[in-house]
């Protein structure tokens, strides 16, 4: 039996300002949609992911605004990744080289943090 991870949630202040931060880094803007009022649900997937994240209003959730830290991606190119962010505007830390791969590391509007990986090479 598989188990997949699919979607996680993003607290955020102001939902319109998160959408158009993930689409300037290059997410997919999957779904928005309000059924009815009081409930808006935002679905972004990162290129190439099968994974996806949801932020809105009225979706619950004990984290506050800021306090996500613990998403991890990876991507194939670290220097690359950290190119493109700087390119749309992002501030994005520099590439941290450790013996476990190469970091980016980068804030949302909000102050959640995401971390960019590029695994080492397996051999």
């Amino acid at each position: 039996m598989d188990w997949k991870i699919e979607l996680i949630h993003v607290p955020v202040t102001d939902v319109d300002r998160a959408k158009e931060f993930y689409v300037r880094i290059g997410f997919n803007a999957d779904h928005d949609q309000t059924p009815f009022e009081g409930l808006r649900f935002v679905q972004m997937t990162p290129p190439g992911s099968a994974c996806s994240i949801a932020f809105g209003t009225g979706l619950g959730g004990t984290l506050e605004p800021g306090q996500q830290n613990t998403i991890q991606v990876v991507v194939p190119n670290a220097e690359e990744a950290l190119a493109h962010l700087r390119s749309v505007g992002v501030e994005a830390n520099g590439v941290d080289e450790q013996a476990w791969g190469n970091f980016v590391t980068f804030d949302d509007p909000d102050g959640n943090t995401w971390t960019l990986q590029e695994l080492p090479a397996r051999g």
